[in-house]
């Protein structure tokens, strides 16, 4: 049965909730640029009884927020950062809100029915650029937790069963020899050519991966202009795939065609890698648990004036949703679904038990670093499954601790997989 109080206290905070998620949203923040966003947050949660810090891993814009003490410890890791251009197209606003909801709301709970544990919310920077959560977990901010807990935006409801992708992030820079491009371009040796060349080779290297390897690239830092001989090109590249061994294998590579690119023109290059994780180690205990839970939970429910909206947007946007815009909760599937994005926080999923929860703050067919994920993270659509979201994570962390052995099966599948 769902709780009372986990109810009563998110309808009673409904407004603040709604007010903080709509600040964020209209002051978006970079990846480690996100002070206002954090210090919103973080001032919640004192409210709500919490001690927080800040600089945790030696971040900036990261904190951790304390309740309770002794065992379990229940981590719940909030996001904030926006995109470049597009604000608060992954729905950041709502996802960090919403998780520092879930934690309160069960915070309540427990004092009430004082049950034992500690409930810790990690504000976590850099998401989009899948940097925060991977230096706070080298840093040994998750070791002593017993599960952690965290949401995503997306289009539909239900647990997220999802292998998200392992990734390695690098900058190649070539360095080459600067001429006048017109008098003496024999003089030259261009680094621009190089990783063009480069980019070339990866372009036929994708025939010849598994078809779940994703490898793309943007040129950065490449200020001179076309008379000149480039002496530098830098470009970054993101390599993906659904198995740690995968990526690899074609980050290794990428790498030689970053060499080979740099032998045929006379040129070097440096190879950096940026930031690297795994992908997502699912737990189906968890997943059983918190579905369970979902399920006792109703799903939002839409006014005239916004299916009016989500019609207009699929049409303006060319969503083939056939007007369908919104669901139910959707089953659980059998087995574990690799996804063609991925996050930070799939290096704490191998660090400690981790339950992603997905929630429906968009109409169907509406894609992650959209327009109109923003659009609608600014709205009632994106406050009402943020609103959804916290009561299932709350409602779920409270059924797992009220199952009996649940942490102990929870760990054993855990250690037991090795992907």
């Amino acid at each position: 049965m769902t709780t009372t109080i986990i109810s009563e206290w998110i309808a009673s905070h409904e407004a603040e909730l709604i007010n903080i998620a709509q600040d964020i949203f209209c002051h978006p923040e970079l990846a480690y640029q996100e002070t206002h966003s954090s210090k919103r947050l973080a001032e919640f949660l004192i409210s709500q009884g919490f001690d927080v810090t800040g600089n945790t891993a030696g971040l900036d814009t990261a904190f951790t927020a304390v309740w309770g003490e002794g065992a379990p410890r229940l981590g719940f890791l909030a996001e904030y950062d926006a995109l470049p251009e597009l604000g608060h197209a992954c729905g950041h606003n709502l996802l960090g809100t919403g998780v520092c909801a879930a934690a309160c709301a069960l915070k309540e709970y427990m004092a009430s029915a004082k049950i034992p544990g500690t409930i810790l919310v990690y504000g976590c920077p850099a998401e989009e650029i899948m940097s925060g959560k991977i230096v706070m977990d080298q840093a040994g901010v998750f070791d002593d937790l017993d599960v952690a807990v965290m949401w995503h935006p997306f289009d539909r409801n239900r647990i997220s069963n999802d292998i998200w992708q392992s990734q390695d992030i690098k900058n190649y820079t070539f360095h080459g020899i600067s001429a006048h491009a017109s008098k003496s371009p024999d003089e030259g040796r261009s680094a621009l050519d190089a990783a063009e060349l480069m980019n070339i080779g990866v372009n036929y290297l994708r025939e010849h991966v598994p078809g779940d390897v994703r490898m793309h690239y943007a040129y950065i830092d490449n200020h001179i202009p076309a008379n000149v001989v480039p002496d530098t090109a830098k470009t970054n590249y993101f390599i993906r795939s659904s198995k740690r061994s995968r990526t690899d294998d074609a980050s290794r590579r990428v790498d030689d065609c970053a060499r080979g690119a740099a032998l045929m023109t006379g040129t070097t290059v440096d190879i950096e890698l940026v930031k690297s994780c795994k992908e997502m180690k699912v737990n189906r205990i968890l997943a059983e648990i918190y579905y369970d839970a979902m399920t006792q939970i109703p799903t939002p429910e839409y006014t005239d004036e916004e299916l009016t909206f989500a019609a207009q947007i699929s049409k303006e946007a060319g969503f083939a949703n056939n007007g369908i815009y919104f669901t139910g909760l959707e089953p659980l599937e059998a087995e574990p679904v690799p996804i063609s994005i991925g996050t930070d926080a799939s290096e704490v999923s191998h660090r400690v038990p981790l339950i992603t929860i997905s929630a429906a703050t968009m109409c169907k067919g509406t894609p992650l670093h959209h327009w109109a994920t923003a659009k609608q993270a600014g709205m009632s659509i994106g406050h009402k499954g943020m609103l959804y979201a916290a009561r299932c994570m709350a409602e779920g962390t409270k059924q797992l601790l009220e199952t009996p052995n649940a942490l102990e099966k929870v760990w054993e599948e855990h250690t037991r997989k090795d992907r």
